[in-house]
């Protein structure tokens, strides 16, 4: 078809796209009419709007109204970039930084307007209007004090002289000075008799000791209840009061009042660190109308859920309640609403629809996750660290492109103002227009139509996991564009951990060899069928011989998987030996070596923490949140389940990014190794091959040969170095890159001279190493001895800055090319291995029981 020109065309050529967008076959001519003459009216039905924040924007309907499914919409698509090309994109192309700013909200300065009419004021001028401001109030005496960000030090602050001047002060707020002396701010603070309240965040002082300050603190000033924003153990009806909107600048607070709480019907707690709800303040006779509570990022860890729900019991107006699900309270919303009929809302929801969807996991009132402006960032840091929040995907479905990264762009202005929501009123999906009906001449749109019936002034918005519920994580992966709670995140990871920690097992004992030679017994060569090229090729001895029929081989070597569908269709039977082990995707799939080496050892330290992202994305985050809360470095690496030559893997610091690419396909997610050892600058790793004739007994070979595979460039953690592929990958054999082969001995000789460490101290680790990979198989997937199973694997390590390996992966029928094409010396320099001869010696192993140019682990 050269050109799409009728309606039935258009259908034929665009069928299955059109299904898979989910746009109602109705819409198909509406559509089609206005693909065809190139028609984006959505300005005429929809406005955009900024947010109170000023940080995003929403869409709103301008047209009357919208009923379900009555009209369809074209969205342009500003940009569209593979990952690794997107940093080179936005430096690049003229103005798609600056628009790409714009629409995401990142291209706001930093102003600093407020804090420059401060400055201009002395601190003795800013005491001196509070003063006055009080004493506007009619108080006697100063209560409330805030000397912010006004660059106060040690000295300065002793001689202010504060607790002789102003006894009765209640809050005292030093935000953002330069206070370095622990001992200057408890001298000082310990005079003040009746000091509820201190603020001590963003200064030096903090960064030391936090712990102990706030302890030294809290002895010496026992009337305090909140430090640094965060409730103390002394917290009582001043510390609610603040919260509840009662005690403040214009009302700092009097002991003598009967009741402050009386009249308080909404109560924020949210991230007050109280870790015991259990108070005489917290009680019903002091906030009897109490309708509304917020407890959410609290620890809640000294109460029992029962001691935290029979507080809750007491209050009868309690209609609102704002918690962390899972959390103190319980694990899920519906135990939460049994034990608290009386509730409404649960988490802004209703929890009529709550009952009514059997949700065990509600939250309507998330923050937005809105990325952090970094003043040294540039334009294009900050594009690339907002797009997560806007970016979409898809992945062309062309067999030669089978392999490729996917697609991934931003919808223009309009659409990418549709913000998310639980119950969207618009669906999105992407769709290409091919007018000439091939591929080649597609035009990428998203296609967007009202799912509910919509009015005048309503928001437009859509549900950023269109078809993703709890059972593939839903709520964990909200945390790519929401603020959920982390210290549930955490709890899991914590728990995670505490089992990994209580594994591990002894290793096998060395067996006798079991396995013979398979020569025949009339001296007849063996019959081999491979469909590699290069044992074709290479193995060359008399012994064997290579046959084209597979059901007449005694030796079937195949780079396919052989099921009992392919032994049926092709007439294999049980006696012909194979290169493959029943159940080895426990080792060649990377989350499934992971699980193997995780059920085996728990957390040995030659594997990086490893996460599979389909089922353990709850305890990734929280192991990324507690790294964060740590400070310690956060920089990970995906990896496709089972792509060879790192198709489709990335690094990154972004944890919007790990998350959102799940979408591209399953992966594990696994902690960068930030600092390898390198050779002269580069990045490198080793291939091992290693030959298993039997898994039980374990009898397991490695050759005598492994070889080095290099980085073209330097490396680098200059963040922009994780888009440059030939700085942090070292398969270069691929892709038309350069390949900078490194005989084995050579490579050894030299990295000693650099390192000044002996290469057989470290090659006796890499083969514990190796052989704890396959004893975890062993033991933890006895299912995969089999008697007529012998198999070669790649197995590639790298090495840490202290020279310490660490298991990458292990790789099916690996690509033994560079061993076939390059005579290579053995690391002892005992002799040369002719590349000719390779699946010779490992033929010669698995079939003939000989042990040339190997060594048994």
């Amino acid at each position: 078809m050269s050109k799409i020109e009728s309606f039935d065309d258009f259908v034929k050529v665009h069928g299955i796209l059109l299904a898979a967008s989910g746009l109602p076959p109705k819409l198909y001519p509406r559509l089609f009419d206005k693909l065809a003459s190139d028609t984006l009216d959505g300005g005429a039905f929809f406005q955009i709007e900024s947010c109170d924040d000023d940080r995003r924007r929403r869409l709103l309907l301008t047209s009357d109204s919208m009923p379900k499914d009555s009209d369809v919409f074209l969205v342009d698509h500003a940009w569209t970039f593979r990952l690794p090309d997107a940093y080179k994109q936005l430096k690049e192309i003229p103005g798609l930084a600056e628009r790409m700013a714009s629409l995401m909200s990142v291209d706001i300065d930093v102003e600093a307007g407020e804090e420059e009419v401060a400055e201009e004021l002395s601190v003795d001028q800013i005491i001196d209007n509070e003063i006055l401001y009080a004493a506007d109030k009619g108080y006697d005496s100063l209560r409330w004090l805030e000397l912010e960000g006004l660059g106060i030090v040690d000295d300065s602050f002793l001689s202010l002289h504060l607790p002789s001047k102003f006894q009765d002060l209640v809050a005292l707020s030093l935000i953002g000075n330069k206070i370095e002396s622990e001992d200057v701010v408890i001298q000082e603070v310990m005079k003040f008799k009746n000091l509820k309240a201190l603020w001590l965040n963003d200064n030096p002082l903090l960064q030391k000791s936090e712990h102990q300050m706030a302890e030294k603190i809290l002895q010496g000033c026992p009337c305090l209840e909140i430090y640094n924003s965060c409730f103390t153990p002394n917290y009582g009806l001043w510390a609610l009061g603040f919260c509840g909107d009662i005690f403040g600048k214009d009302n700092p607070g009097s002991v003598q009042q009967d009741k402050p709480l009386c009249n308080v019907t909404s109560l924020d707690l949210s991230n007050r660190s109280i870790h015991n709800l259990v108070n005489k303040a917290f009680h019903v006779h002091e906030m009897p109308l109490l309708s509304h509570l917020n407890m959410r990022g609290n620890p809640l860890d000294q109460n029992s859920v029962g001691e935290l729900l029979e507080v809750l019991q007491l209050f009868p107006s309690l209609s609102s309640l704002e918690v962390d699900i899972p959390g103190p309270l319980g694990s899920n919303a519906l135990e939460i609403l049994e034990a608290l009929p009386n509730l409404s809302l649960l988490n802004g929801v209703d929890t009529a629809k709550i009952f009514e969807n059997g949700k065990l996991v509600v939250d309507a009132m998330l923050q937005p996750r809105i990325p952090e402006l970094n003043p040294e960032d540039t334009l294009v840091d900050r594009v690339l660290g907002a797009m997560w929040l806007y970016a979409m995907n898809y992945r062309l479905a062309d067999e030669e492109k089978l392999d490729e990264t996917s697609l991934w762009y931003v919808m223009d202005e309009l659409g990418s103002a549709l913000r998310h929501s639980d119950e969207p009123n618009f669906k999105v999906a992407p769709f290409l227009f091919m007018p000439s009906g091939k591929l080649e001449s597609a035009v990428s749109y998203s296609v967007m139509w009202p799912i509910k019936n919509s009015q005048k002034g309503d928001e437009c918005t859509r549900d950023f996991l269109a078809g993703i519920g709890e059972d593939k994580q839903r709520s964990a992966r909200l945390t790519a564009w929401f603020q959920t709670p982390e210290n549930y995140f955490i709890h899991e990871f914590e728990k995670y951990q505490q089992k990994l920690q209580a594994k591990g097992f002894d290793s096998l004992p060395s067996s006798p060899s079991i396995s013979r030679s398979i020569r025949h017994s009339d001296g007849s060569p063996l019959l081999v069928y491979t469909d590699l090229p290069q044992v074709e090729e290479f193995l060359t001895r008399p012994e064997f011989v290579i046959t084209n029929e597979p059901k007449d081989a005694d030796i079937l070597w195949t780079s396919v998987q052989v099921d009992d569908e392919l032994k049926k269709e092709v007439g294999i039977t049980d006696d012909q030996y194979i290169n493959q082990f029943p159940f080895e995707a426990c080792l060649v799939m990377k989350h499934h070596l992971a699980e193997t080496i995780q059920m085996g050892y728990g957390s040995p330290k030659w594997l990086q923490p490893t996460y599979n992202l389909e089922t353990q994305l709850s305890q990734f985050i929280g192991d990324y949140c507690a790294r964060k809360r740590d400070q310690l470095n956060n920089l990970w690496i995906l990896k496709p389940w089972n792509m060879a030559r790192t198709i489709d893997t990335s690094i990154t610091n972004n944890l919007s990014a790990i998350i959102r690419m799940m979408e591209t396909g399953p992966k594990i997610c696994q902690k960068y190794i930030e600092h390898p050892a390198l050779f002269k600058g580069k990045k490198f790793d080793l291939r091992y091959v290693v030959l298993v004739r039997s898994i039980d007994p374990l009898e397991i070979y490695l050759t005598e040969i492994f070889w080095v595979r290099l980085s073209n460039n330097p490396y680098s953690l200059e963040k922009h170095s994780f888009f440059e592929y030939e700085t942090h990958f070292t398969v270069m054999n691929y892709g038309g890159r350069k390949l900078n082969h490194k005989p084995t001995a050579e490579f050894v000789r030299e990295f000693e001279q650099e390192h000044n460490v002996k290469w057989m101290n470290i090659h006796e680790k890499v083969k514990q190493v190796i052989r704890a990979v396959f004893e975890a198989a062993a033991l933890t997937h006895p299912e995969m001895q089999s008697p007529k199973s012998r198999a070669i694997y790649g197995v590639d390590v790298m090495l840490d800055s202290s020279f310490e390996p660490k298991i990458l992966e292990v790789t099916y029928c690996p690509d033994c090319m560079r061993a076939c094409k390059y005579d290579m010396e053995t690391i002892d320099g005992k002799g040369i291995v002719k590349g000719g001869d390779f699946f010779n010696y490992v033929f010669g192993c698995l079939f003939l029981d000989e042990t040339a140019h190997v060594t048994p682990l």
